[in-house]
């Protein structure tokens, strides 16, 4: 076998990559000049442009949000003062209502007072309780009595 070829020859490798390359040619610019001025004063007329727009777009966006805010405030403050009035006009209720209460409180204490139970017993024919028209029964355990309806009654019982 001949080895030389393979080293000599190789394939692996790309030696060309390592060889110095042809100068370039310069190219010849072209004698047009650009005016930076102009290029920057279009620029800066479009990010104006744009500025204004967002600005303008902010604005719009923040006039919506500012009215949907006013909007909801006085939705809420016509709700609150719809559950005031509720609330005022359970209030005098209940202040009405007491009042009955006091007043039919006021007619029952004047029925039952201790004077006028006194006076319509009176108007009954019925005196006071006395000591001599209590009657004493002593019941022995050997002792019966007997009551109105006929039963017997014991000591034991």
């Amino acid at each position: 076998m001949n080895n030389v070829k393979y080293y000599n020859d190789s394939l692996a490798y790309d030696f060309e990559m390592f060889m110095p390359r042809p100068a370039e040619k310069t190219r010849e610019r072209d004698n047009i000049v650009s005016m930076p001025k102009e290029r920057s004063a279009a620029r800066r007329r479009q990010r104006s442009a744009a500025k204004a727009m967002s600005a303008s777009v902010f604005a719009v966006m923040s006039a919506v949000f500012v009215l949907a805010a006013l909007c909801g405030n006085i939705a809420l403050r016509l709700r609150i003062n719809e559950i005031n009035s509720e609330i005022n006009s359970v209030k005098s209720s209940i202040a009405e209502l007491d009042s009955q209460k006091t007043a039919l409180e006021v007619e029952m204490q004047r029925k039952i007072s201790y004077a006028n139970i006194e006076l319509e017993a009176t108007q009954l024919g019925m005196r006071k309780l006395e000591a001599d028209r209590v009657t004493y029964i002593r019941v022995n355990d050997k002792n019966a009595a007997k009551t109105a309806d006929g039963k017997v009654v014991t000591a034991e019982e």
